[in-house]
C-alpha cells in the first residue's frame, strides 16, 4: 500500500473552539495509530505546522482519512505527497540482544 505525507499549516492562534477538541481530534490519531493507517504524527515546537504520514489507496483516500480529523475544520494550507521511500527505524528488525 502507498505511503503518503501530509503537510498542514495550523491557525496562528487556537480559540476555545480548537481547544475543545484536541482530546478527541488525539483519540482519533490514537485509533489511526494502532490501526497501522497512521504511521507517525508530528507537530512543529511552534504549533504553525504539522506532518501525518498515512498509508493509503490513493490520494483521495488519504484526503478522506485527514478531512475526519475533528480538527480539520481549523486546518490550511493541507498538501498531500505520496511517497517514493519511507524508511524508519521502526518498520527495522529490532536488535539482537544476548542478555
Amino acid at each position: 500500500m502507498p505511503t503518503f505525507v501530509v503537510s498542514i499549516r495550523l491557525p496562528e492562534s487556537f480559540d476555545d473552539d480548537f481547544i475543545a477538541l484536541i482530546p478527541r481530534h488525539r483519540d482519533f490519531i490514537n485509533r489511526l495509530l494502532n490501526e497501522k493507517i497512521v504511521e507517525t504524527y508530528a507537530i512543529s515546537s511552534d504549533r504553525s505546522r504539522g506532518w501525518v504520514t498515512i498509508n493509503g489507496d490513493d490520494e483521495a483516500a488519504v484526503r478522506a482519512v485527514v478531512e475526519q480529523f475533528p480538527l480539520y475544520q481549523f486546518m490550511h494550507g493541507v498538501e498531500i505527497d505520496e511517497l517514493f521511500i519511507f524508511d524508519t527505524v521502526a518498520s527495522r528488525f529490532p536488535h539482537i540482544s544476548l542478555n
